[in-house]
């Protein structure tokens, strides 16, 4: 991967194929958790796909100072600048999802339209049980157990057994658990306290004008099933998708119906037409 140095940050990152350009902005625990869908030829044959490491996850580097979404949104945009990208589609899973939004508040004629794969949004019903499921994780993070803390996290949201989970992750992306775990401080440190202060809502929502696509798996945890509803009364023409036999790891149970659907949303708005409704 080819590196990009911001003051104390340094981004690995990866640009593959032609066409429009489309920003892959990865979840918490796997900076190579779009592995299996830009090498799907619905969007590789295509697209030009960019695909980083977030700050402090995998073989990117961390700032000293405290990481907050829209410093990650910066990132974004600084390594669109540094590749020469005016406009790009955005794509977020998860947490990187959070950033996709934060992305298109900040810099809104960078994107030209969002797809967002299941956001971890707390303000749902569901997200004070959702913690209550998490939390043994972080108790064994601060016992620093972070094998334990990585097994525990990941197979709550992906709604699997660690036994099913570790396969499926080892299966897509080889060395990602290792990966995830060696992640387990930036998330549990640094982005889980940025998460908390985050502040987006109907205010911020109503001021992003590009197509937005939700995409959720159909066998997802309640927490990010409300989080589709919330995005729909955010996004009154948002679109969805939705992933048959899939959960929160939609991206590795089923890369070629994620391909597929990005693809279909790209061509339905196409960058050098106005990406607004």
């Amino acid at each position: 991967m080819d590196r990009l140095r911001l003051g104390g940050v340094e981004l690995s990152y990866e640009v593959t194929g032609g066409g429009e350009p489309v920003l892959f902005i990865p979840a918490s625990f796997m900076p190579d958790g779009f592995l299996p869908v830009v090498t799907q030829a619905s969007v590789a044959d295509d697209y030009r796909l960019i695909r980083y490491h977030r700050r402090g996850m995998g073989n990117s580097r961390p700032s000293e100072a405290p990481v907050t979404v829209a410093d990650q949104s910066s990132d974004a945009v600084a390594l669109l600048g540094h590749l020469g990208v005016e406009r790009a589609h955005v794509v977020g899973h998860s947490y990187g999802g959070l950033i996709g939004l934060q992305l298109a508040l900040d810099a809104p004629e960078m994107v030209g339209s969002l797809a967002l794969l299941e956001p971890n949004l707390l303000a749902v019903p569901s997200s004070a049980a959702f913690n209550d499921e998490v939390r043994p994780a972080f108790a064994a993070h601060r016992a620093g157990d972070q094998e334990t803390a990585v097994a525990h996290f990941l197979s709550v949201v992906a709604g699997l057994p660690w036994e099913t989970c570790h396969q499926l992750v080892e299966q897509h992306i080889p060395g990602g658990v290792a990966q995830a775990i060696a992640d387990a401080d930036t998330f549990f440190r640094a982005e889980v306290p940025a998460l908390r202060a985050w502040s987006f809502g109907a205010e911020q929502a109503a001021t992003i004008t590009c197509p937005v696509l939700s995409v959720l798996g159909r066998e997802s945890h309640s927490f990010f099933r409300e989080g589709r509803e919330l995005l729909h009364r955010w996004f009154p023409h948002l679109e969805a998708f939705d992933v048959l036999g899939a959960g929160h790891l939609l991206h590795l149970q089923a890369a070629e119906a994620v391909g597929v659907g990005l693809a279909s949303f790209f061509a339905r708005h196409p960058i050098e037409a106005e990406s607004s409704y």
